[in-house]
């Protein structure tokens, strides 16, 4: 866990990728990519002066995210669920084929929209390297 948490904060550093006072929203799908990078991040609070928030969008498909609130709660990240009705209108509405990049399209708009709404200026995503 150090080692990664060592290349994560190199990597913070030699990038500059996070500056005083930022406002970091950690997208959270509950997918083993986004908890590390929560996980990490969380670490790195320890040496970065910043905020963070983990946000993970409710498609409207009946999922429990209790054990990311419960991760979230034990890390001491604020999260916030954003329930929306993408499921339902891509496969029940409009009935899509071929529903992902619909599907990913809304996603990243709701995503994008509670930065706005919660003043958060920058986007953390697990499955970019």
């Amino acid at each position: 866990m150090q080692k990664l948490i060592g290349l994560v904060r190199r990597c913070v550093e030699d990038y500059k990728m996070i500056e005083p006072g930022d406002r970091i929203a950690v997208g959270v799908s509950g997918g083993k990519d986004s908890v590390a990078l929560l996980v990490f991040l969380a670490e790195l609070k320890k040496y970065f002066p910043f905020y963070m928030e983990a946000i993970t969008i409710d498609m409207g498909m009946g999922m429990d995210y209790s054990g990311i609130a419960k991760l979230c709660q034990d890390l001491d990240v604020p999260f916030t669920l954003v329930k929306t009705e993408i499921a339902p209108i891509i496969f029940d509405y409009r009935k899509e084929k071929n529903p992902c990049s619909m599907c990913a399209k809304m996603r990243r708009g709701a995503l994008n929209q509670t930065l706005l709404d919660r003043n958060l200026n920058k986007l953390a995503l697990g499955h970019h390297y």
